[in-house]
């Protein structure tokens, strides 16, 4: 079924940026084409290269939401750390649906004053160490957690359309926004019935104590089971997270 992009959301390293920002510019990544074309070709012969990725966007100038409010584009987006990012673009912040993972430099942070009187930034990233990677939400969007708690479960078979039928791993990323509490653990839990519940191998996040984000990713010979789940635990009375996992479909290059 054919979708707009009403109610999506960007995510900018545990910040959620979504209400500054009035465009998503650019999700794109892939392998670079090399071009092998031998003399006896006719026509052009390539073969992929390194992978790459990166998320642009434009937000609106918001110095800032106020004592006690969340941290606004502004305050985020102009320290332009020397560190990577983890930029998240949530489609329709649905459970299951598409999220598009990025780790990434932020390259700029370039304003402009239009005749009009807007004042809009520009930012691009590029992915450092690993490409953008399509995932799949283990969270409709953020999910905000009171206590200890198994989450929602997905299908992945029934969402990708592709039954398991490897063993090729996976990569999961976390963002946590907010946490009320002096820790909070977050795991992946696998089922192959959706009622038997274990804990997938490497499938932990680090613990988090404040606001922080996460990309992890297990043996790339592991099986991964059809129902997944991000279970939390720890000391907290109230938790904001979003999780999405890339279950790899076919066998994946470091």
């Amino acid at each position: 079924m054919k979708q707009s992009g009403l109610g999506d959301h960007l995510y900018v390293s545990g910040h959620d940026l979504s209400g500054d920002i009035g465009q998503v510019n650019r999700v794109g990544g892939g392998p670079a084409t090399l071009d092998v074309t031998s003399i006896v070709k006719e026509a052009f012969e390539r073969i992929g290269g390194v992978r790459d990725g990166g998320i642009d966007y434009t937000s609106f100038f918001n110095p800032s939401n106020g004592p006690g409010g969340p941290a606004s584009a502004h305050e985020v987006l102009s320290t332009l750390p020397y560190g990577d990012r983890l930029m998240t673009y949530v489609r329709g912040a649905t459970l299951g649906g598409p999220v598009a993972q990025c780790v990434a430099k932020q390259l700029n942070y370039d304003g402009t004053r239009a005749d009009d009187g807007a004042f809009t930034f520009a930012g691009s990233t590029q992915g450092n160490g690993f490409g953008l990677e399509w995932c799949n939400g283990l969270t409709a969007g953020q999910r905000t957690d009171t206590e200890p708690t198994d989450g929602d479960t997905v299908d992945l078979d029934t969402i990708t359309g592709v039954p398991v039928s490897g063993a090729f791993g996976l990569q999961a990323y976390l963002h946590v926004f907010a946490l009320d509490g002096d820790s909070l653990t977050v795991t992946l839990q696998e089922s192959a019935d959706g009622d038997t519940w274990t804990d997938v191998v490497g499938g932990h996040f680090d613990e988090a104590t404040d606001i922080t984000s996460q990309r992890i990713e297990t043996a790339r010979d592991q099986a991964v089971q059809r129902y997944l789940r991000a279970s939390t635990a720890g000391d907290f009375t109230s938790a904001v997270i979003a999780v999405a996992v890339n279950r790899n479909e076919v066998e994946v290059q470091p």
